[in-house]
């Protein structure tokens, strides 16, 4: 018997919210099975963000296409005693036979645009909510605060050491692909780095200096056995260990790429140890800080002109500690061929099926997402592309280092005031188009008996600028 309490292919069906499930049974026991659109968005901007950086959906899309349920899990599935046979007869044969569009991988996003819409008979479509809410969610919630570290970071390298503190092995492994396509430079975790070719990089623990009866001795054993690591110095005394680093690559001839500090004023004992590195001729040798980080402190460290050569980031990454959610929405917009929406306050869905098209000016700057039907056109960049089509993955899966290369142009392309950590005096603008504004006031007083009028912040995002 195996303890690794994962998901397991054939399980996958079972990673549903029971509303999901019995509300597939009633569809089914009533013959509902006319195509309908789900859209998946957020509606409003995390806290601090200027915006959100689209991962995970593509493969979630691919995912959502070999969902099956095999006879052993509706076995369990029966236990549960809400379904009837007919229902588990029908489910043993379930086959997506849809379309899902996304948004290309390493897309910024802004709220209201769709990252992923399904097209499908309604009780498919409805099954893959929350399979598709929870696997996008933790891979956009890790690449938005992953890039805004590579930002504050300002060309220096990034990497990934939160593994131990995640939410998960599921989120520790799937971060590593978020974290390549927001651009950091390695990753202390082996199977993330393997399955992802995110590089694996490491040091040591503490416990390896204490083990030994001096620190020299741990030093000089480590060094010699992987020529050019880094060694960890703050176990006992920072700059004493700089001191003994610095006889052992003098006295020695050991090689050392790069120091590490793990405790105390990370730019102070930067200083003095670059200092006393220098002074003995080895320039060479980086170093390297840890220890609490995020991309506020990360940017201080940067501005009080700390002499740091990279930086090794962890807990507040791992679980997006300022930020670890998004309000996603995985909401009916269309049954039949005719548009739905849900007009609760705060809660408003753009109806139809739908596109959007990024603009730019003549230099390449973004200026303006349009949110429009799907059969508009306008002159600006389409981003939804097919991804399933008829059940069936049309595109292949997306390439790691092409999303990041992706979210590298386009930070390059964006409008500078968004890239900083504080919020923008001028929010990325996005605006409804024209026919689908008037497709979502039809459709209001349609579904509302002609009784509802339309407020003026029926269609805010949060950001006071959604036009």
């Amino acid at each position: 018997m195996s303890f690794f309490q994962g998901i397991s292919e054939p399980e996958l069906g079972l990673f549903v919210d029971l509303y999901e499930l019995t509300m597939a049974q009633a569809y089914h026991a009533q013959g509902l099975e006319q195509p309908a659109v789900f859209t998946l968005h957020f509606r409003t901007m995390p806290p601090g963000r200027n915006f959100v950086v689209a991962c995970g959906q593509h493969h979630a899309a691919r995912l959502a296409s070999q969902l099956r349920f095999p006879r052993q899990q509706l076995q369990r599935l029966a236990e549960l005693g809400h379904f009837e046979g007919a229902f588990l007869d029908w489910l043993a044969g379930f086959r997506f036979t849809g379309e899902i569009r996304v948004l290309p991988e390493g897309t910024p996003v802004f709220p209201h645009e769709p990252l992923l819409e399904v097209e499908a008979p309604v009780v498919q479509a409805q099954l893959l909510e929350t399979l598709l809410m929870n696997y996008i969610s933790t891979e956009t919630v890790l690449a938005t605060k992953a890039v805004r570290t590579v930002l504050a970071a300002a060309g220096r390298p990034v990497v990934d050491f939160g593994m131990r503190r995640m939410h998960g092995f599921d989120a520790a492994l799937r971060g590593v692909r978020s974290y390549r396509t927001a651009g950091l430079t390695a990753t202390s975790n082996v199977l993330g780095s393997l399955q992802y070719g995110l590089p694996a990089t490491g040091t040591m623990a503490h416990s390896f200096i204490q083990v030994h009866s001096d620190e020299m001795e741990a030093f000089r054993a480590f060094a010699r056995l992987y020529p050019g690591t880094t060694l960890l110095v703050d176990t006992y005394d920072t700059l004493a260990g700089v001191d003994k680093v610095i006889a052992l690559v003098r006295d020695e001839g050991l090689q050392v790429g790069a120091i590490r500090i793990d405790s105390g004023d990370l730019a102070q004992l930067a200083r003095a140890a670059r200092k006393r590195l220098d002074q003995a001729g080895y320039r060479e040798i980086r170093i390297i800080v840890s220890s609490g980080l995020d991309e506020w402190s990360v940017r201080d460290l940067i501005a009080a002109g700390a002499p740091i050569d990279g930086f090794g980031v962890g807990t507040r990454l791992g679980v997006s500690e300022d930020a670890p959610s998004l309000d996603f929405a995985y909401k009916l917009t269309a049954y039949d061929g005719e548009p739905r929406l849900k007009s609760s306050p705060g809660k408003k869905v753009l109806p139809g099926r739908k596109q959007v098209w990024r603009c730019y000016d003549q230099a390449g700057c973004m200026v303006e997402d349009i949110i429009g039907c799907h059969r508009e056109q306008h002159t600006g960049e389409p981003l939804l592309i097919t991804a399933v089509s008829q059940g069936q993955p049309v595109s292949p899966a997306p390439d790691p280092e092409q999303s990041r290369q992706r979210l590298q142009l386009s930070l390059e392309r964006m409008p500078k005031p968004l890239l900083a950590l504080e919020l923008a005096d001028q929010p990325y603008t996005v605006r409804i188009s024209d026919a689908l504004e008037a497709l979502y006031r039809q459709t209001l007083q349609a579904v509302t008996g002609g009784g509802a009028t339309v407020a003026p912040d029926d269609l805010e995002t949060g950001t006071g600028h959604l036009k």
